[in-house]
């Protein structure tokens, strides 16, 4: 007679999944509702109207741009496609779970409006970043767990960050990429790193495997710069990180195509430089991308990042491996790690020579985003009511 395979782990991703679902619902019938209808319904529109369009072009990034790019191992697309796209899911509905229970700590009833669900997308991002370091190695339900524990820690690292250290970052190079970076790698030095795995024959890329990796870029390509400017109060400070983060992704993929190529004997490009390093200056802009810095300095910003994203690949991600024994399965090291320390190592360049703040970002600390949600749409200090209503981060 056969012998039957256990029911546990068959059952588990399902069964914890389930459970999960049905307490989130019992908490938004008790704890979360929607807006009041408000009287001012233009103010109202223009707000939606301002924000939708960016909402869903980050939509598409995360869902289908990013889910592309972690198909280049051939025999993993489909699954790559299918976990990203359920830790997605899983991140940001966990993410407005610990939003609403921190605000009703302070205020009560959680009123849930799309500024708060893009804010809970963006802790998604940080997971979503976090498993390219554990591509393929883990299971669904390994990956729930690392979800559920590094939402939390993303929220008390920005807390720190933003709130306590008073830094700007409004396109999320230190508080997303260099954190989701970082955390990543931890995980994967925790479950991987007392042996060195021997490279499975399954993790080779192929033509057509690499070419839909590198629609995935083209698409987070065209889309970043929406990511990066919503965060930014409208007007100028939008204008400019728009501006900023075009010029840095431009002259990052001219960069990377002259570097891979010099790199390579055969002088071909690498498809994971082109994958990689292409988006290696929307990264290390966004800690800058608001302030009013001169269109040199974003494109010599992607330049550097580029390079830096290249080199990391070429000659750094085999000495992490050979000698600290670290699997870093997309390479998620060059392309958030290190161009994110560029750009932080930039923004400190950028406030020492800049006279006064003329940034306009919600990250100052005497800026908007600490605004109480309750106070979202009342004038504040250096705003006006219509800037309160805009503001994007959750308030506590």
């Amino acid at each position: 007679m056969a012998t039957l395979s256990p029911a546990c782990p068959r059952c588990l991703l399902p069964l914890s999944l389930g459970l999960f679902q049905a307490a989130l619902l019992l908490f938004f019938t008790f704890f979360v509702t929607y807006d009041e209808p408000s009287e001012q319904a233009n103010l109202v529109a223009n707000r939606l109207y301002g924000i939708f369009p960016l909402f869903q072009d980050i939509q598409v990034m995360l869902v289908v741009g990013l889910g592309l790019l972690l198909a280049f191992l051939p025999r993993y697309g489909l699954s790559a496609l299918t976990h990203n796209f359920l830790l997605l899911n899983f991140s940001t509905q966990w993410a407005l779970v610990l939003q609403g229970l921190l605000h009703h700590f302070h205020h009560g009833q959680v009123h849930l409006d799309l500024h708060n669900l893009l804010t809970a997308e963006f802790a998604a991002v940080t997971v979503l970043i976090s498993a390219g370091a554990v591509l393929g190695r883990t299971s669904p339900c390994q990956l729930l767990v690392m979800a559920a524990c590094e939402v939390p820690v993303y929220f008390a690292s920005e807390w720190i960050i933003i709130t306590h250290l008073g830094v700007l970052d409004v396109g999320g190079t230190m508080t997303i990429h260099v954190f989701s970076c970082y955390f990543g790698l931890g995980v994967s030095k925790a479950l991987f790193g007392a042996t060195r795995q021997p490279v499975n024959p399954k993790e080779t890329p192929t033509p057509p495997s690499d070419l839909q990796s590198l629609v995935g870029t083209l698409i987070l390509w065209v889309f970043w710069p929406s990511f990066v400017a919503v965060l930014c109060q409208p007007g100028d400070a939008q204008h400019r990180a728009i501006l900023n983060t075009f010029l840095a992704m431009s002259t990052s993929a001219v960069t990377t195509v002259v570097t891979s190529s010099l790199l390579e004997r055969d002088g071909k490009l690498s498809p994971s430089h082109l994958q990689n390093g292409s988006l290696a200056g929307g990264v290390a802009i966004g800690v800058v991308a608001d302030m009013a810095v001169p269109p040199v300095a974003a494109l010599a910003l992607g330049s550097l990042s580029a390079v830096t994203c290249v080199l990391g690949f070429r000659f750094l991600t085999p000495f992490l491996a050979r000698k600290l024994t670290l699997q870093d399965q997309c390479g998620i090291h060059n392309l958030h790690g290190l161009p994110g320390i560029l750009g932080a190592v930039a923004s400190a360049v950028a406030i020492l020579v800049t006279p006064e703040d003329t940034s306009g970002s919600l990250f100052s600390p005497d800026s908007l985003y600490f605004k109480t949600q309750d106070q979202a749409g009342s004038p504040g200090p250096g705003g006006s009511a219509e800037e309160g209503a805009l503001a994007l981060k959750v308030q506590v």
